[in-house]
This record gives structure tokens, sequence and C-alpha cells, in this order.
């Protein structure tokens, strides 16, 4: 964004969106435009997007598997974009930093495998996430020679060097196949037999495609908004969420929280078991 975002350009956002998205493009003077997911399962809403286009339109980020939602973009999706854009100088972000976590045999969908897209994307993916190193914060983008050179010219001075022992031992597990092949199964196990413990309390499951997050609803539990519920989960039943509103620009109140799965069998199970012991809790006026 630092790259090719300048004051007074828009910046398309699908909402809910990871939340660094919107400060960054405010903090080089974009301006966000946010366009909703369909809230039952977050699909884009493509009639929606067009009429979110004007020219001054910059740039849309595309994020698949989508965070925070889990929803896993489809060929369909590709072609609704680049008709869209095709008459247009539109950029793409692309966050596929998720892309080995994909679940029930389905494909990570990169613009990388699209020609007319790959042309004017960044495909921005993370060892972190493929390596579970989250916290060392390296990764990689992929971009057509002249964005990538736009880009390099702002990454030397926001990143002036990546510490070394990681680089080399990032090179070393590349060499293996099996490290990051291997991740849907690692993943998708926990998934069905955390959605399946999560089946048995009140929650409301929504689908979860890839990623490592369970959104559930507890619409029908609860007239709190979520920000106090996912507050009163955590200093009553001692079991941590994350609150959707927070992914919407504009807030509001999404009756929905998120669990993060990617923990060991032990957490997962004591935390279920938190929340049939305080069943009480989870039901408020």
């Amino acid at each position: 964004m630092a790259a090719v975002v300048r004051p007074g350009d828009e910046v398309l956002i699908l909402e809910p969106a990871y939340d660094l998205y919107l400060p960054v493009v405010e903090l080089f003077g974009g301006k966000v435009v946010p366009v909703a997911l369909r809230p039952e399962d977050f699909s884009v809403d493509w009639p929606a997007v067009a009429r979110a286009l004007s020219p001054n339109t910059r740039m849309l980020i595309y994020n698949t598997p989508h965070n925070p939602s889990g929803k896993i973009w489809a060929p369909e999706d590709l072609h609704q974009l680049a008709q869209l854009i095709r008459d247009t100088d539109i950029l793409l972000i692309s966050d596929e930093v998720y892309e080995h976590i994909v679940f029930d045999g389905r494909a990570h969908l990169s613009v990388l495998a699209h020609p007319e897209l790959r042309a004017r994307s960044f495909a921005v993916f993370s060892f972190g996430k493929t390596f579970h190193a989250t916290g060392w914060r390296i990764g990689y983008c992929v971009a057509p020679a002249a964005l990538s050179r736009e880009f390099r010219k702002v990454h030397q001075y926001n990143t002036f060097s990546t510490f070394t022992p990681a680089q080399v031992a990032l090179a070393e597990f590349l060499k293996t196949e099996a490290h990051y092949l291997e991740l849907p199964d690692f993943y998708q196990e926990r998934r069905d037999r955390f959605r399946q413990w999560l089946s048995e309390t009140p929650f409301e499951l929504l689908p979860c495609e890839g990623g490592y997050f369970q959104i559930v609803s507890y619409a029908h539990l609860s007239s709190e908004s979520d920000l106090d519920y996912a507050e009163r989960l955590t200093r009553e039943v001692g079991v941590a969420t994350i609150p959707l509103s927070p992914f919407y620009s504009q807030g509001g109140d999404t009756k929905k929280i998120r669990f993060c799965f990617a923990k060991k069998y032990e957490t997962l199970e004591a935390g279920i078991a938190r929340l049939h012991q305080h069943q009480d809790q989870l039901f408020a006026p």
C-alpha cells in the first residue's frame, strides 16, 4: 500500500476484514471503501462490489482463505473480479497467508494462477502461518516486475533486515514439501474435533472452509453486543474469544464471536469443559 496508494485513492476492503488493512490504508492517505460480505456464509456480494467501484478506486484487497471467516474463494469469484476490473487500472493485494490451511479436499485459489489478475497483483504469503512460527512475522511477496520494483523501494526502509537464523531455518524447512503439504490434514483434524465438541454447546456454528478460526453465532442466546459477550465469557467462563465487530470498519453488533483452534488438544478440551461447566453464563437477557 505504501508503494502505490496515494492521498485520495480509494481501497476496497471486503468486510469483515483483517484489522490491519484499514489503518494502513489511512496511514498513507487512502480512503477505505468497505463492502460487506454476505453475513450467512461470508461469500462476496459482487453487485455490491461493482457499485462500490469508482474512478478513484486504486486497489482491492483479496483474501483467501479468508480471515476472520475461513471462507475460500471459488473460481467464479476470480472470474467475476477479473470482469469487474478488466478495463481499469485497479491493483490487487492478494492476502494468501493461509494458503495451505484448506479443508475438505478444497484447493487454494491463488491470483497467481489467473494470468489476467496476476499481472496487477501483489500476492502476499506467510512462512509464519505455514511453519507454526507466526511471531517471527516473516513472509514474501510475489508481484510483476514493475510493481515489485516499487514495492522494494519502500520495503528496504520499512523492514531493514530479517534476522539471519530464521531465514536459514526457513530455507531448510522448504526443502521438505511434507512440512506444508501435510498442513490441511493437520488442521482439519483439529477443526473437525473442535467443531464436534462445539456442536454439543448451545452455539450455532458457521462454516469453516480454511484457516484456523471457527465463528459461532450466539444471537439466540443473548442480546448483548459481541464485545460485551466476549468480555463476559473471558471473565466469567475463562474462555477467550474474539468479537467479530472489530473486523468491520464501522463496528456494529454482529452477535458472532471467533474461536481459535490452533491450540494443543488439552487446551481445546479445557475450553470446551469450561463452556459446559458454565453453560448458564452462555445465556443472558
